[in-house]
């Protein structure tokens, strides 16, 4: 059984499953959505992310979730805490955050909403004392939302990675201290 770790006014945030797999392949697994993600994975690869972030959990209290709408009880989005574990990036170890809304549920607020409630539980129940978000200049979405989330461009963390095309390079980080996250609320 999954464990809830937030409810927000639209959301329920719940930790992954075994037999989740096939539904965010259905679902969040798309042209669209993973445009700037790497592109579209194949299903075994979406069950290697599943078994990481379910021993993440299961090891550190943190991973990722599913979104799953309280209107209509479907998966609307993935969100959460990771560690950054791309060896190309200078903050190995740090705690990432990060999400995605599959593409019918766009531009409804659900991203900025699941991350508030994200950001709270890295802070408070984590204990993070910073987190940090990666994208690409191209991402304007993205990076748009890390700022309204009070999140701060950090160039000094950038860095290439050659398994993205050349659009979504460099990789660009944003962070957020405990500290600025409380003078925020």
């Amino acid at each position: 059984m999954a464990d809830i770790i937030a409810e927000t006014d639209r959301l329920i945030l719940r930790t992954i499953e075994e037999g989740d797999a096939a539904e965010q392949d259905r679902l969040l697994n798309t042209l669209a959505v993973m445009a700037r993600l790497g592109g579209v994975k194949e299903l075994h690869e979406i069950e290697a992310k599943h078994a990481k972030s379910m021993a993440l959990y299961a090891r550190e209290g943190f991973s990722f979730l599913f979104m799953i709408e309280k209107a209509s009880g479907e998966m609307v989005g993935h969100c959460g805490i990771k560690r950054v574990d791309n060896p190309l990036a200078p903050n190995v170890g740090d705690h990432e955050v990060g999400w995605l809304v599959r593409e019918d549920r766009w531009r409804r607020g659900y991203a900025e909403e699941a991350m508030r409630a994200v950001l709270d539980w890295a802070f408070t129940r984590v204990g993070a004392p910073h987190v940090v978000a990666l994208t690409s200049e191209a991402n304007a979405g993205s990076w748009k939302l890390m700022e309204k989330l009070g999140m701060v461009r950090r160039e000094d963390l950038d860095f290439s990675d050659p398994a993205y095309p050349a659009e979504d390079n460099p990789t660009i980080q944003y962070s957020l201290t405990r500290e600025q996250w409380e003078n925020t609320r």
